[in-house]
């Protein structure tokens, strides 16, 4: 059996969807199995143990308007000759690729008009009803895999973290000293992020502890806001927002003692890798997207307009403006003394 597993593009959805790959692995062990994602997003993958093919493509290619890069990844599929595609994604051109691509039996969650498009079609739950992970385990249903235990996981190679060490090293950093990393920005919007103000005032109190090292992390995109959490701080901080592949951000957040971060795709990039987390959440709900196993990790403050998912505050930002610094402080001090 050939069987596609399309990816979520987002990095942290596609964190929590690895699951998939592995239990698709557990009941088909002699099935060819290629999990298709969007650049740079597969590269989370790139060492995946439970898939035989990595199948990348760019953002342009999803699009209807580049027709002849858009035709170029359904001839692929039809290349691929798959028995059995699953969709973990709700869009109406991903079923749609599928579906020209001569995938025979595509599963998948009814949603965006696209359910003739489907051989096995399942309702979409509530959200917030469940956790994010278990909501793309239900697509393993009609294959008769039961609803399993495992966890998210991402696999780096020695010689990766051999090279994210000495990037740091490079910039000042000294392996018997404690890690704290800072991610200050999220890709949905700034609703999603705590006030960079309260940021740099939790970075000052934590290099009161002087021998303590800082560790900057953001996207290209998020390269600007970290920027201004850098400047008048000690060479024991150290800044690498935009300045790293996937997979060095992988490996660099691997080595942090405690990782400080919005919900984003570094939290779950950490909670895959058991890194303690202080994970701050006020638009977004916890219960769905948290960090998978590490719920105590959470800091939000309740207020009634939350969860609201939305991109961008309307009114007065409350939600995040509730943590306060020396609760955070308190949470990275909790979590460092848990994990000695």
């Amino acid at each position: 059996m050939n069987i596609l597993i399309r990816m979520p593009n987002w990095i942290g959805d596609a964190v929590m969807a690895t699951p998939i790959l592995q239990d698709v692995r557990a009941h088909f062990p002699d099935a060819r199995i290629t999990a298709m994602c969007r650049r740079p997003t597969c590269e989370l993958l790139e060492k995946e143990e439970a898939i035989d093919e990595l199948f990348c493509f760019s953002p342009s290619e999803g699009s209807f308007s580049r027709r002849d890069e858009h035709k170029s990844v359904i001839e692929a599929m039809r290349k691929g000759q798959f028995d059995l595609g699953i969709l973990l994604t709700h869009s109406f051109s991903s079923a749609w690729w599928m579906w020209q691509g001569h995938v025979k039996r595509r599963i998948g969650f009814a949603a965006h008009w696209r359910s003739f498009l489907l051989t096995d079609r399942l309702a979409l739950p509530l959200k917030g009803s469940e956790h994010q992970v278990n909501t793309y385990k239900r697509l393993l249903q009609p294959l008769g895999i039961q609803r399993s235990d495992t966890a998210p996981r991402l696999i780096v190679s020695d010689e990766e973290m051999s090279a994210a060490r000495a990037l740091l090293t490079q910039r000042g950093y000294k392996a018997d000293k404690p890690l704290i990393g800072i991610n200050p920005g999220a890709a949905y919007g700034s609703a999603k992020c705590w006030p960079i103000d309260r940021f740099f005032a939790l970075m000052q109190e934590l290099l009161k502890e002087k021998e303590l090292q800082i560790v900057l992390f953001g996207d290209a995109q998020t390269e600007k806001l970290v920027k201004q959490l850098y400047s008048d701080l000690p060479p024991r901080v150290m800044q690498l927002a935009g300045a790293t592949t996937l997979r060095e951000l992988m490996c660099l957040i691997r080595c942090c003692n405690v990782l400080v971060t919005n919900d984003s795709g570094p939290m779950h990039i950490a909670a895959a890798f058991g890194v303690p987390l202080v994970a701050l959440f006020g638009s977004t709900d916890e219960n769905a997207t948290g960090p998978y196993g590490q719920s105590e990790s959470v800091l939000r403050e309740k207020v009634s307009c939350s969860p609201c998912f939305k991109r961008k505050c309307p009114i007065d930002f409350r939600c995040m403006k509730k943590i306060e610094v020396d609760q955070v402080l308190r949470a990275v001090q909790k979590e460092r003394q848990r994990n000695v």
